[in-house]
């Protein structure tokens, strides 16, 4: 049997490759045992001196809609959402080719599909802040670190967020990652009651896509192999 053909090896594939970040969910509840096998699959992620650098924190029910509520009321006014940065660049500070042409292209893709124009800036706004409801998931996911930890326990942690996105694919379900929430991490440590040693890392949103959404038809273009590989032999 080639690796191809493998159907162990086509289930890995296949729960890789649907992943997508999913921008409106179901309202169906994740029961709290499917939430639990996919995070103790993720924690097999590597990490340097097997440090396990990863906090987690699961909001449902009222806790995720408290934590929603208020910061969706500071990024709606100016002045509050002008108060809080981030505590971390996630995006380079200055964009240049070919990064730049790939974030406007995904972001105009989705705004196309939502029938959002160039212009429309309430609707921009709106689209954005859909970010802080968790995208109407069931499941809010946010992710901290110590403070300590240094620049390979983030490489670290980029491996436990994607499998659990890959864990959660193999379940039905789907995920959104987002830096978005990065923004208000004050208002998070407060609702999460994060010790000053923490740090929010990011969030991600967690449940079952709804087919009939139109911004989860969009499909995200990859490079191809060569435009990123240099394979050497001698």
């Amino acid at each position: 049997m080639s690796a191809a053909t493998d159907p162990s090896v086509q289930a890995v594939d296949a729960a890789i490759t649907s992943r997508r970040s999913i921008r409106r969910f179901l309202p169906r509840p994740v029961p709290r045992e499917t939430l639990e096998q996919i995070l103790r699959v993720a924690a097999r992620a590597p990490s340097g001196s097997n440090t396990q650098p990863w906090r987690v924190h699961v909001l449902t029910g009222e806790a995720l809609r408290r934590l929603s509520r208020r910061i969706a009321e500071a990024y709606d006014d100016p002045v509050q959402a002008a108060s809080h940065s981030e505590e971390y660049a996630y995006y380079p500070r200055q964009w240049r080719s070919p990064y730049l042409e790939r974030r406007r292209k995904v972001g105009w893709d989705l705004y196309g599909l939502l029938g959002i124009d160039k212009s429309d800036k309430a609707g921009m706004h709106a689209q954005h802040r859909r970010n802080f409801l968790f995208f109407d998931a069931p499941v809010g996911l946010l992710f901290s670190i110590d403070r300590v930890m240094e620049q390979g326990s983030w490489l670290d942690y980029g491996m436990f967020l994607q499998n659990i996105m890959v864990a959660a694919r193999a379940r039905g379900l789907d995920t959104c990652p987002q830096a978005a929430f990065t923004q208000f991490h004050r208002i998070i440590e407060q609702e999460l009651g994060l010790g000053a040693e923490q740090q929010v890392v990011c969030g991600m949103s967690l449940g079952w896509a709804d087919p009939q959404a139109v911004e989860n038809t969009l499909h995200t273009q990859r490079a191809d192999v060569a435009e990123f590989t240099t394979f050497l032999d001698r």
